[in-house]
């Protein structure tokens, strides 16, 4: 099983298939590397080398009790794309991830060719006076509670209601598509699920204002996890050589339940 161990001792699980341009992919809360399998078999059949991770406290990696915060996770990816020597890489986040992939983008652009936030939390999902669209704060005291509650059952109310907008009238949800986001989830750690959500509330806004490489912002119109107001518009605003591409209906898990669409979108951004 592929790992790196990173400076503070903690091993990091990461998928590598492939050859040609590297495309790494940063998932989203509480899952893992095997969010990506749709992404990763598409781009890897068109010529691409295909580079997922397991977050620290998440699937395969470590379970330590340090270090769940933004520092360490832009800390970990660096490692692992120096320990395979990236280069002009493209790289594409989900949700949490999205943040992840904004605030390495940030701080090591010399590797970097392009970056996609998917479903993306940045610049901030907050609600606020500036930001009305926003998760109010007991929204994330909320989830905080139910992952302390009984995260087995929690693990299984999300991806059967909002993530994938299986709860919407018409909506025919996948109880496979249901249980894999639950086994993802029960592979990690509770304590790096709590404190993810700490990453949540903070603001993304002076990352992206450093980023000068060409970045795509897809986001699903009715997305229950990162409303599309609370982020979307304004992460365009704050990024150089910014590009939006929303979706009317699709909800935060757009990935897996429209992969038929977004993949070739992906896909039309890398080769632009």
């Amino acid at each position: 099983m592929p790992t790196i161990t990173t400076s503070d001792g903690v091993e990091i699980f990461y998928k590598d298939w492939g050859s040609g341009q590297p495309i790494v992919f940063s998932h989203g809360w509480p899952l893992s590397a095997d969010d990506w399998d749709a992404q990763m078999i598409f781009f890897l059949q068109q010529g691409y080398r295909v580079i997922a991770h397991d977050r620290r406290g998440h699937g395969r990696s470590s379970q330590p009790g340090t270090g769940h915060d933004m520092r360490h996770w832009v800390a970990d990816l660096a490692a692992l794309t120096a320990h395979l020597d990236l280069r002009d890489a493209v790289h594409i986040g989900h949700s949490t991830g999205g943040a992840e992939v904004a605030s390495y983008v940030a701080r090591h652009q010399d590797r970097v060719a392009k970056a996609v936030l998917v479903a993306s939390p940045t610049p901030n999902m907050v609600k606020s006076a500036d930001n009305p669209a926003g998760q109010p704060r007991e929204w994330f005291d909320a989830v905080q509670a139910a992952i302390m509650g009984n995260r087995s059952e929690f693990f299984r109310d999300v991806p059967t209601g909002p993530f994938y907008g299986f709860n919407r009238p018409g909506a025919t949800p996948s109880e496979a598509v249901i249980a894999n986001w639950w086994r993802q989830g029960m592979a990690g750690s509770i304590q790096a699920h709590y404190e993810t959500v700490y990453s949540w509330l903070q603001d993304y806004t002076e990352d992206l204002e450093k980023i000068t490489v060409p970045v795509l912002v897809m986001h699903g119109e009715d997305d229950q996890i990162v409303p599309f107001g609370s982020s979307v518009p304004r992460a365009v605003e704050h990024l150089k050589n910014g590009a939006l591409k929303t979706y009317p209906g699709y909800a935060h898990g757009m990935l897996t339940t429209h992969a038929d669409v977004i993949n070739p979108d992906l896909l039309a951004f890398i080769q632009s």
